[in-house]
Formats: C-alpha cells, structure tokens, sequence
C-alpha cells in the first residue's frame, strides 16, 4: 500500500469520482489558497494512474472560489459520480456538474438557494441511491434534501453542538449523525423522522459514524473516546444496541472509511498515523506512520482500484493435489478452529 501524492499543494478535503463503467477514475480535491488573488483557493479533478498509485501534476479541471468564501471545508460526490457538492469556510454550499470526459472535462457552477446560504457545513454526505443529500452544519442544525430537486426532507433546528460525521445505512434506509457533544442519533432518511439515541456512558463520546457495506453484517460502526483510551464500537442496526468494541488504532481518530466490498475498515489518526482492519475479525492488516508527518488526518476513502497479485497457471495434477489436501485437512481444522474460534463476531460483549 503507498501514499498517493495528491497533486501539487495540499488538500483540505476529497473524494473519489466514482463514473459510469468505461470511464476514468477520477478524484475531486479541495485546495485552500494563500490569501491572494495570486494563490486562491481551488476545487480540482484529477485523473488517477492504478499502476504507479499516484496523481499528475496538473488537474483536468479546476475550480476557482471566490476569496469571500474561504476554503473548501467539506465535499461530497453523487454516486452517479456527475455532480460535485462542496461547502466552504465561510460561505454555504455548491454545486459542480461534471461535463465531458478525461481529455475535455468542463465543470459547471450552480448555486442552489436552498444551499447557498446554510453557512458552513462540517460534514456532507449522499445517500447510496442518490436520491438523498444530507448536510451537518457547524450551526448544529442538519439538513436532508430531495435529490435533485432540493425538496426540503427535514431541517432540524440548532438545538445541539455542531455536527461532526454523517452516512446514510447501504439501503439508503437510514442516516446516522454524531455531534460535538458526543452524541449519536439515527434519522429515517425517507422522512427525516428521529428513530434513535444510541446509548453511551456518562464519560464516553461518539465521535465519527459508518455504516457497514457488505450488506450481510447489518451494522453501524462508531469510533468512541472514553478518556484517553479510543475504540471502535458497533451497533445492531435492527435494534440499535450496542454489539461490542474493540481498540484498533488505539488512539483518538480522525477519519474513517469502509471498503466498497465491505472487508476493510480504515481509521486515521489525529497525529498522521492509520490502520486498515479486516472486518471479518477485527483485526489490523495494515498500519503506516506518520504518513501525513504528523498531521490531522481529515479524510480517508477507497478507491474502486484493488491491485491483485495474480500467479501462473496451475496444472491439473497440481490442482487436484492441493484440494485433496485441503479436504483431508479440513476435518480436523473445523474442529480445531470451533474449539479455539476468537471471532469479534462470535463474543459480543462490551466491558
């Protein structure tokens, strides 16, 4: 697994364009500038290279903001992957349609009233199907529209801290939030109705919320801070109690992301460092350190590009030998491994 250079700068926010089949993967960055008419804040999409893990120097097209707006804060990609939300430091949100393909890509600004004047938003998040958008304000009041005609779904009022992390369940059923003040509640995204509370300690803080995507494992995964010490814990989606936890990253997190397949987990740190778990047993398969030199890690995504080590062809005798291999051993391996299984699936608890 390698870092991927993103371009020339660096990036406050991000996300993969994920386009119809044949096309090419994209990637929309968000840039702050230096203050300057010289050096002003961008939205740029790059094309991305699956052999050498990296992006080009120069973007395929760029957007500029105006320096009123401040920075890019927050962005957001529709699933059909031809439109671009995005919101800004210091103004509300905006839209850019994608145009063309990679050798003539044009962007398109629009400025929906509905989202022109909301103010800041801390996180942004389309449903699955597309049919749902949702914002979490640093006012502490979240929006869900109609997509794409902006039809006002709920619009609850400022009556919490800010938001800090929002995602809508695999089926686009169910939306869940967490806010500044540690709390984490589930919204029914049809209607905007409130469902649930999830349950906490006295002294624990829900901090970032993802939905599995395997769509056999129906649960929501949520990264807690109790104290100093940090966890991943996850909740039943049919009941919305609490199954289990466990360390993973060890430390307080910063982003969090779930593979499309829905096999891996990635968790970054405040302090630069992540870590890929397999979903399977809750167990870490990958760290780096340091990778963003100690910095806050504010984004984390999978791409749709999985590298795969493909050896040569097996002979048929090779094969039959191995499967009766596998076979006389299995026997005593399934007996083996019912005995002394340490699944996380298989001991829900929570200390």
């Amino acid at each position: 697994m390698k870092a991927v250079r993103s371009g020339q700068g660096k990036a406050t926010c991000g996300s993969w364009i994920r386009r119809r089949p044949g096309k090419a993967n994209l990637v929309a960055l968000g840039k702050p500038g230096n203050d300057g008419p010289s050096s002003p804040s961008l939205i740029q999409i790059f094309s991305f290279d699956p052999r050498t893990t990296s992006l080009p120097s120069l973007p395929l097209a760029a957007h500029v903001l105006d320096a009123s707006k401040g920075h890019p804060l927050t962005i957001a990609v529709h699933p059909s992957g031809d439109d671009v939300v995005f919101s800004t430091s210091s103004g509300g949100c905006k839209i850019l349609e994608l145009y063309g393909r990679e050798s003539n890509l044009q962007l398109i600004a629009r400025k929906p009233p509905l989202l022109q004047d909301i103010g800041p938003q801390q996180c942004i998040a389309f449903s699955g199907d597309g049919s749902r958008l949702a914002a979490g304000g640093l006012d502490g009041r979240l929006r869900i529209f109609k997509w794409p005609s902006f039809q006002v779904v709920l619009d609850e009022p400022a009556e919490r801290s800010s938001y800090r992390d929002l995602d809508f369940s695999l089926d686009s059923e169910f939306l869940a939030s967490t806010s500044t003040d540690g709390s984490a509640r589930i919204w029914r995204a049809e209607d905007g109705v409130p469902l649930a509370t999830l349950a906490r300690g006295l002294d624990e803080r829900i901090e970032l919320c993802l939905f599995s995507r395997d769509g056999a494992r129906p649960f929501l995964f949520c990264t807690v801070q109790k104290g100093d010490k940090a966890s991943t814990g996850v909740w039943n989606i049919s009941s919305w109690d609490r199954i289990d936890h466990k360390r993973l990253l060890g430390k307080p997190v910063s982003a969090m992301s779930i593979s499309l397949d829905g096999r891996y987990l990635a968790l970054g740190g405040r302090d630069g460092d992540f870590c890929v778990a397999e979903l399977k047993k809750m167990e870490i398969c990958h760290w780096s350190k340091r990778l963003h030199s100690g910095t806050n890690i504010s984004t984390l995504e999978f791409s749709l590009v999985t590298k795969l080590n493909v050896q040569a062809d097996w002979k048929d005798w090779q094969l039959y030998g191995i499967l009766l291999g596998l076979f006389l051993a299995s026997a005593a391996a399934c007996y083996i491994f019912y005995k002394n299984s340490d699944s996380f699936w298989d001991l829900p608890s929570w200390e």
